[in-house]
């Protein structure tokens, strides 16, 4: 009940302007979400959108580490009170884009009181101003942090997988979200999908439940098919897009990347 009043004062994404940030949760770890949204920034950087990639996943970041940059400071230091926000950025030569980083083996953000949490937030928002998109790797669950930004945030993408338990961890995410913030815009991406058709197949699973269930249908944002490059790419600690432009996973996500821009031109 507390943290219900205490986030309902939180001020709209309008009123802040995150309407540039776009969070990117799964509910669940394990569907790809850091990697997509690696490759999400990397190809909105390709549209000529300058790019900030934020890791909020604080207890489990790895953004540094699939790209293999080795960041001074991070979103530790701004969670302890030793930095501020804007010090922690570092520039990503690979990929052409801004990064924070997070701290492994740390839970600050997950524990941090939501009158931090807001500040935090709203740092962000004031540092997305100098950005044509902010990209926020939020962690897999659906604790208090991961909800705040991303219901401040003027677009949610739900990455999901076809396995029973991705699915339902989405839709229990989707579900705590509408519940708190029902005007905050979800979108689905179907995450290492054998083929179009089966992703498809797996994103019609999570729109009927959430009709059935929810009374919504949050809409397709796109299909990211398996593609058994993007492991060689995680391994070699470089971006699809760079060692593997061509490939299905990556000409994928540049449609997802397009699509994004596309819908906010015509706004």
């Amino acid at each position: 009940m507390l943290e219900e009043k205490l986030t309902a004062n939180f001020r709209s994404p309008r009123r802040l302007g995150t309407e540039r940030m776009i969070a990117v949760a799964s509910g669940k770890g394990g569907v790809g979400k850091t990697w997509f949204s690696i490759t999400l920034s990397h190809a909105l950087c390709g549209l000529r959108q300058k790019t900030l990639l934020f890791d909020g996943d604080l207890g489990m970041a790895n953004i540094d580490v699939q790209l293999g940059l080795l960041a001074p400071s991070d979103l530790g230091s701004v969670v302890t009170g030793t930095t501020t926000l804007n010090q922690v950025v570092h520039y990503c030569d690979k990929c052409r884009f801004d990064v924070i980083a997070g701290r492994s083996g740390s839970a600050g953000l997950a524990s941090m009181p939501i009158g931090r949490l807001q500040i935090l937030a709203e740092d962000l928002a004031l540092l997305s101003g100098g950005y044509d998109k902010v990209i926020l790797d939020m962690g897999a669950g659906v604790e208090k942090s991961i909800r705040i930004l991303s219901g401040m945030s003027g677009r949610v993408i739900v990455l999901c997988t076809d396995e029973p338990t991705a699915l339902t961890d989405a839709y229990a995410f989707i579900k705590l979200m509408v519940m708190q913030y029902p005007k905050c815009r979800l979108e689905i991406v179907v995450n290492q999908a054998d083929t179009l058709r089966e992703g498809r197949q797996t994103y019609d699973i999570l729109q009927k439940a959430c009709h059935t269930f929810l009374k919504i249908s949050p809409p397709l944002l796109g299909i990211v098919r398996r593609d058994a490059r993007v492991r060689d790419a995680i391994r070699n600690q470089m971006p699809l897009i760079s060692r593997y432009p061509t490939s299905e996973a990556a000409v994928d996500v540049i449609e997802i990347a397009k699509k994004i821009v596309r819908d906010e031109s015509n706004v």
